[in-house]
C-alpha cells in the first residue's frame, strides 16, 4: 500500500515536471481542446439522402409538368450523395429561376433516415408570357421574400442572419481536478470549471451577404462576405471571465461552370478562395476550420468555422468528383502553429449505394512539435504526409430497411524523420426507415495509434483537423476535451430514433482505452498511464427541427474515469456530468 501510494506520488511529480517542460517547448498538451463538441448548423455539410421536387400547380398538360420538373433538376444540379450548403442551394434556386416556365421555386429540410437530410424543392409553373421582373426585397419591397433581396436573370443576393443562444453546464469538470489536468494550458485564464457545478451561457451572431451573378449561360461568379459577434459568461471550461469577440467569418469569391448533356451525364466545375469553411469526407482528417473559445468565446457553440485561406478547387463528373485544396485553419493565436495543409480527394460512387474515396495530405509549413517517450522534441509536424482510403456502403435502395456499412484506414509519415502511425475505423448498422420512429442501430471501432517507447520510430496520430460533430469524429461529448483522436481505441455504440417528423434522438455508449501507456503528447496529467482503460461515457442528444427557421438542440452526458485516469489523478477522481440546449434562428 505504502509503495504504491509513492508510486503514485513519484508519477504526479513526473508528470508535474514534463507539464513544465513541454510548455516552456511551446507546446502544452491540450492545446487542441478549445475546440467545442457540436456544429450548431442541424443541416450544413449533411449528406443529401434524398431530392425531390414538387410542383405546387401542376398544368393538365403533364408533358408541361415533366418539362418543367426536368428543367428544374437541370438547373439545381443536386444529388444525393452530396453536401447540403444553403447559401449554394440558394443560387441555385435563382439560377433554375431563369428559366421563364418557372414561376417561384423553395426548398424545405427535414433529416434523413441515415443521419442525413432529404431536401424537397417546392415549384411554381409561371405563366410563360410573364416578364421576367424577379423577386427579392429590393424589387418588391414584400417581407416576405427575405433573406432574398435581389433574384432576377440569375443574378442572386441574399443575406445571412442567423442568432444562437445556448446554455451549458458541467458538474465535477476535468474529472474535477482542473489542477492536474489544466497543467501548462495557455487556454487557462482566472478560474477554470472543475469540481462541482459550473453552469455558463453563449451566444453569437452571424450576418452577412452572399451573391452569385452570371456571365455567361452556364458560368457564374459568386462571392459571401460575413462576420460574427460572439459572447460569453460564467465559469466556462477554461476561464471564468466575461468575453465578446467580433471578426471576419466568410470572405470568399469563386466560379462554377459545367453542363449537363442531352443523356443527363454532368460535368461541374468549381474554384473558390478565401475564408470560408471546409470538410473533408467525413471529417476524419479535416472539419474544424477554425477554432473557438479564449478570446473568441463561443467555446460550445462552435461559432467559427472558416479558416484564414482555403483554395479549392473541384471537377466532377457524374459520381466522380476529384478536388485539390490548400487550408490555413484559423488557429486561436495563442496556439498558432502556423500550419498549413495541402491535398487531393478522390470519391466515387461505382455501384448503387457503394461510396468511395481516398484522399492525400501533406503539411509543407508547421512549427506544432512532436515529443518522444522522454518529452524532447523528435521533429515537427512539417512533412507530415498521410494517406487514406474509406467506403461506405448501402445495399439496400434508400428507404428500405438493411444493414450498412463503413471503413476507413490512413497512414501518417513524415519527410523530415521517422514516423509511422496509423488510424483506421469500421461499423457495422442497421435501420429500419419504414418502422415506427424509424429507428437505426450501429456499432464503431476506431483505432489511432499511440507512440511505442520501445521503438525508435515515433508512432503516435496526429488528429489534424479532425472532429465535425458528435455523430462523426468528436468521440464523447466530455471524454473528447481529455483524449481526442489520437492514442485511443474506442468502442461506439449508438442509436437514433425519430420519435416524430422533425424529432430525433441519438443515445450513444462509449468504451475509451489507450493503445499506448506512454501518452506525451496528450494532456498533461495523463502523460504516463498506468492502466490503458481512459474511461466510459454514455450520452444522449435530442434535435428538435421546428422549421427551416428554428432548430433546438440539447444533450446531457456522463462520463465515468476508467482505471487509467483513476491511477494518474491518485484516486481524487469524480465522474463528469455535461448538460447543454440551445436554440438557433436563421434566415
Amino acid at each position: 500500500m505504502i509503495g504504491s501510494t509513492m508510486a503514485r506520488a513519484g508519477g504526479l511529480a513526473r508528470t508535474a515536471a514534463l507539464s513544465a517542460l513541454l510548455a516552456a517547448a511551446g507546446a502544452a498538451p491540450t492545446l487542441l481542446h478549445a475546440q467545442g463538441f457540436a456544429s450548431t448548423d442541424p443541416y450544413q455539410d449533411r449528406v443529401i439522402e434524398s431530392v425531390s421536387i414538387e410542383i405546387a400547380n401542376p398544368s393538365r398538360d403533364d408533358a408541361v409538368n415533366r418539362r418543367v420538373e426536368d428543367t428544374v433538376r437541370r438547373a439545381l444540379e443536386l444529388f444525393p450523395g452530396q453536401r447540403y450548403a444553403e447559401d449554394r442551394i440558394g443560387f441555385a434556386e435563382g439560377v433554375a429561376r431563369r428559366n421563364r416556365e418557372v414561376g417561384n421555386i423553395e426548398h424545405a429540410v427535414t433529416p434523413g433516415a441515415a443521419g442525413g437530410v432529404d431536401v424537397t424543392f417546392t415549384v411554381e409553373i409561371a405563366d410563360v408570357e410573364r416578364a421576367d421582373d424577379g423577386r427579392g426585397y429590393f424589387l418588391t419591397w414584400d417581407r416576405a421574400d427575405l433573406p432574398t433581396l435581389y433574384d432576377r436573370g440569375g443574378t442572386v443576393l441574399r443575406y445571412r442572419l442567423d442568432a444562437l443562444a445556448l446554455f451549458y453546464s458541467n458538474t465535477n469538470a476535468w474529472y474535477g481536478r482542473p489542477d492536474l489536468m489544466l497543467a501548462g494550458n495557455p487556454l487557462v485564464e482566472g478560474e477554470p470549471a472543475g469540481e462541482g457545478f459550473d453552469p455558463w451561457i453563449e451566444g453569437y451572431l452571424h450576418y452577412g451577404l452572399y451573391g452569385i451573378t452570371p456571365v455567361t449561360d452556364a458560368f457564374y461568379v459568386y462571392g459571401g462576405l460575413s462576420a460574427i459577434t460572439s459572447v460569453s459568461n460564467g465559469q466556462e471550461l477554461f476561464t471564468d471571465r466575461d468575453r465578446r469577440y467580433t471578426g471576419v467569418e466568410d470572405a470568399y469569391l469563386g466560379f462554377v461552370t459545367g453542363r449537363t448533356t442531352a443523356r443527363g451525364d454532368r460535368l461541374a466545375f468549381n474554384f473558390t478562395v478565401g475564408r470560408q469553411r471546409f470538410e473533408l469526407a467525413n471529417a476524419f482528417l479535416i472539419a474544424n476550420t477554425a477554432a473557438n473559445g479564449q478570446e473568441r468565446a463561443a467555446l460550445q457553440a462552435n461559432a467559427r468555422w472558416s479558416a484564414d485561406l482555403l483554395v479549392l478547387g473541384q471537377v466532377a463528373w457524374n459520381d466522380l468528383k476529384f478536388e485539390a485544396f490548400y487550408v490555413d485553419p484559423d488557429e486561436l493565436p495563442p496556439l498558432d502553429t502556423d500550419t498549413r495543409i495541402v491535398g487531393v480527394n478522390l470519391e466515387a460512387e461505382p455501384a448503387p449505394g457503394l461510396f468511395l474515396g481516398a484522399s492525400y495530405l501533406t503539411v509543407p509549413e508547421s512549427s506544432q512539435n512532436y515529443f518522444g517517450p522522454t518529452g524532447t522534441i523528435i521533429g515537427t509536424r512539417e512533412g507530415l504526409e498521410v494517406i487514406d482510403a474509406r467506403f461506405t456502403y448501402r445495399p439496400q435502395p434508400q428507404g428500405q430497411q438493411g444493414f450498412f456499412f463503413g471503413g476507413e484506414v490512413a497512414r501518417q509519415t513524415n519527410r523530415n524523420f521517422d514516423m509511422d502511425a496509423r488510424a483506421a475505423y469500421a461499423e457495422v448498422g442497421y435501420d429500419w426507415p419504414q418502422a415506427r420512429w424509424s429507428p437505426s442501430v450501429s456499432y464503431r471501432l476506431s483505432y489511432f495509434s499511440g507512440d511505442d517507447a520501445d521503438t525508435g520510430t515515433y508512432e503516435r496520430w496526429d488528429p489534424l483537423l479532425s472532429g465535425g460533430n458528435g455523430e462523426q469524429w468528436v468521440q464523447g461529448a466530455n471524454h473528447f476535451k481529455v483524449v481526442q483522436d489520437s492514442n485511443v481505441i474506442a468502442h461506439r455504440v449508438q442509436a437514433r430514433f425519430r420519435v416524430a417528423p422533425r424529432v430525433e434522438l441519438v443515445p450513444q455508449l462509449w468504451a475509451f482505452y489507450a493503445d499506448s501507456e506512454t501518452n506525451i503528447g496528450g494532456n498533461p496529467a495523463l502523460s504516463f498511464l498506468g492502466d490503458d482503460e481512459y474511461g466510459y461515457e454514455a450520452n444522449l442528444t435530442a434535435k428538435w427541427f421546428v422549421s427551416r427557421n428554428v432548430y433546438v438542440h440539447g444533450h446531457v452526458a456522463y462520463t465515468v474515469p476508467g482505471n487509467a485516469v483513476s491511477e494518474a489523478l491518485d484516486g481524487t477522481e469524480k465522474d463528469w456530468w455535461s448538460a447543454m440546449v440551445f436554440v438557433r434562428y436563421a434566415f
